[in-house]
């Protein structure tokens, strides 16, 4: 058994090549893996997918925060894992405080992501 088996993860991030390789290297460890290039697409997942785990860029669109919105719209009840993706972000610069449970910094190496996500999944 792989060890991503039963789980799904969701990747927001507005880079294409970025998801791509999440979703490559996440797969071949058996998660089943949605993508989002949006925060209103990442949205619509958790609504209709069983999502255990978001890796949530920061930095998306009109800049500064802009994918923290995504917080605010996951629906109540089940709260996905959420792990920020950011390579310069200070979180300490946001006006409230916000409430993650891992962060991925960028440019990061596979296998930091594969355990940072087996971690979050399996808590």
């Amino acid at each position: 058994m792989k060890t991503g088996e039963g789980y799904t993860i969701l990747v927001v991030d507005d880079d294409p090549a970025l998801r791509m390789l999440c979703r490559v290297n996440l797969e071949l460890d058996g998660y089943a893996v949605l993508e989002a290039g949006s925060v209103d697409e990442a949205a619509e997942h958790t609504v209709t997918a069983d999502v255990d785990v978001i890796l949530l860029d920061v930095r998306m669109g009109e800049g500064l925060g802009n994918g923290l919105t995504l917080l605010d719209r996951l629906p109540a009840g089940h709260r996905p894992a959420v792990a920020l993706l950011t390579g310069s972000v200070d979180l300490a610069h946001f006006e409230r405080p916000v409430e993650v449970d891992a962060i991925i910094s960028k440019p990061f190496a596979l296998d930091d992501l594969a355990t940072a996500v087996h971690d979050l999944a399996t808590r």
